[in-house]
């Protein structure tokens, strides 16, 4: 079983993903968030990229909210905040 995650604590060394859309500004949020934290990240845009944008939803399961987060291959949640938005 893959271990669960919290957005706001990804561990050292994990791979994190963002599937974004440039103009969310709760993608902006939590990529401002990474940046602070000194947590490297890859950032897809989802709202142009074909191949992206079909990640997201496989990870997701069709979810379409954005930024979807996607920690060592699992996905963690869609949307930032507390409650999560996008």
């Amino acid at each position: 079983m893959a271990a669960a995650f919290d957005a706001q604590h990804v561990p050292p060394g994990a791979k994190l993903e963002l599937y974004i859309k440039k103009s969310c500004p709760y993608c902006r949020q939590a990529m401002a968030f990474y940046d602070a934290a000194g947590t490297p990240y890859t950032a897809y845009d989802a709202q142009n990229d074909r191949d992206a944008r079909a990640k997201m939803f496989a990870y997701s399961g069709g979810d379409p909210t954005v930024p979807a987060i996607v920690v060592n291959g699992s996905y963690v949640q869609s949307g930032w905040g507390s409650p999560p938005q996008g």
